[in-house]
């Protein structure tokens, strides 16, 4: 008898009357709210217009749900296509199986348009999102505990899963709670990337490339403990494998990028710089040095010549009179 463990919701959809309340989809809409939100405060910390961040996710979300979409239903076509299935069902998002990959893959393509129609650089943009998507994954996460998929070995440790559900050939039990791993996984990797960028300025997309390589360490290992069906290569999940191959790619662009263009970007939205919006450090720092320009040298009293005439003028009235 297990005296700890993480309950499993009797059922991921609640009914408004008519209208159903997925879980997985709230988890999917509270996580977008986040990272935009976020980015909002990081885009304008960087220079840039309030309200920018949002008017991109228009385009960033919708790409990015369609290929995460389409990751899933590619690589686990067996689900939807193989005898006795409907493939109606890879429509049903709700129903949950959004790939990481393929979201952020067509997300940042997206991104790319509503960036290219603002004439705002991708990089520079996607730096300021980073912390926001790995938040925004960590609260998506949870969606899949509200499924009841998604889960791990079976174990006996105090926080195993407890899943109730004997459908769709899930066996009822103790597993791992990968969900809640991945979930932690990624609030650490928002903290990294927020610590590293205000420590070491990070831009022209490090940022935005060392969240994906931090993300891609935990996946990994994450993915190691899952039980679900997936295709393998050479006795490895093809997600490890995909999770190396990014991780590499990640790092390669770190790299180069810090040898091409060291530093940050000073001005990433030329529109917020010409109208005088943003809350940029630039911006603050053209101010503080104005204010130097202004102040006094204590080597030379900046009223030494007026006060020197007026001493000579009253010597010459003292002799008149």
């Amino acid at each position: 008898m297990e005296l700890a463990y993480i309950p499993s919701p009797s059922r991921g959809v609640l009914y408004l009357g008519p209208i159903p309340l997925r879980g997985y989809a709230f988890c999917i809409i509270i996580g977008v709210f986040v990272a935009v939100w976020l980015g909002n405060k990081r885009w304008i910390a960087r220079g840039g217009r309030a309200g920018t961040v949002a008017d991109i996710a228009v385009w960033a979300v919708p790409f990015g749900l369609v290929g995460g979409r389409l990751y899933h239903v590619i690589t686990d076509y067996q689900l939807y296509f193989s005898e006795g299935r409907d493939w109606v069902d890879a429509f049903k998002i709700w129903e949950g199986g959004l790939g990481i990959w393929g979201a952020i893959a067509f997300g940042a393509l997206g991104a790319w348009i509503g960036c290219r129609r603002r004439g705002i650089p991708l990089p520079a943009y996607a730096d300021a999102v980073a912390p926001g998507i790995a938040f925004a994954q960590a609260i998506g996460r949870w969606g899949n505990w509200f499924n009841q998929e998604l889960y791990g070995k079976e174990t006996d440790v105090p926080w195993a899963l407890h899943i109730t559900s004997a459908t769709d050939g899930r066996v009822p039990g103790y597993y791992h709670p990968t969900f809640l791993y991945e979930s932690l996984w990624c609030i650490g990797v928002a903290v990294l990337v927020i610590w590293a960028d205000r420590r070491f300025k990070l831009g022209h997309g490090r940022a935005f490339a060392l969240y994906v390589a931090a993300y891609c360490v935990g996946r990994a290992w994450i993915e190691y403990l899952r039980v679900d069906d997936a295709h393998h290569i050479l006795g490895l999940r093809l997600n490890v494998w995909t999770a190396m191959a990014v991780f590499l790619l990640a790092v390669i662009y770190i790299v180069l990028s810090a040898r091409s263009r060291p530093g940050r970007e000073e001005i990433v939205e030329p529109g917020a710089v010409a109208s005088g919006d943003g809350d940029s450090e630039a911006g603050s720092s053209e101010a503080a040095d104005e204010a130097d320009g202004d102040s006094v040298d204590l080597g030379k009293p900046a009223d030494a010549e007026p006060a020197e005439s007026a001493v000579e003028d009253e010597a010459e009235s003292a002799k008149k009179s």
